[in-house]
């Protein structure tokens, strides 16, 4: 029987659960297990960090899919390490800013004037530029202990 152009629905959905939980996880071991504290705020951030996680698998897996059909272990392995890693850190970023930006959005000016896309920019910017110094963080060690798990585990599937 031959393979599947696209990854099963089983991969995408019980993939996309479980890799939301693993980054939901990895927030959380940071917080409680190595003692970085953030604030009264952990259940949403741990929220942003699942939906981060779900958005992320889902945007990453049809590129690893593509990917991976062109080369042996190795290309698959870095596939996966790369394009999840990279894809799942922008979504959850992405999600950071939304939610910034939403805070802000009561002092923004008007809809589409030339000082809202300003604000909307440097916003954006901000929010971004603090993910990268607080929240990469929370992805660190846990998160990529199983980013590099789940890597080797699926390049040695995909043989």
């Amino acid at each position: 029987m031959p393979r599947s152009p696209l990854p099963s629905v089983l991969l995408w959905m019980g993939g996309s659960l479980a890799w939301g939980l693993a980054m939901a996880t990895s927030f959380q071991l940071s917080v409680h297990l190595f003692g970085r504290a953030t604030s009264s705020h952990d259940l949403a951030l741990t929220a942003i960090y699942a939906a981060g996680g779900i958005i992320g698998w889902l945007a990453a897996l049809p590129l690893i899919h593509r990917i991976r059909k062109r080369g042996g272990p190795e290309t698959a392995l870095a596939a996966w390490l790369l394009l999840l890693g990279i894809v799942t850190v922008g979504a959850i970023a992405g999600i950071y800013a939304l939610q910034y930006r939403t805070f802000y959005a009561h002092w923004h000016a008007p809809f589409l004037s030339r000082i809202w896309v300003y604000q909307q920019i440097f916003t954006t910017a901000s929010a971004l530029y603090q993910f990268a110094v607080l929240g990469m963080r929370h992805l660190m060690p846990a998160g990529l202990a199983m980013l590099l798990v789940l890597s080797m585990v699926m390049a040695r599937r995909s043989r």
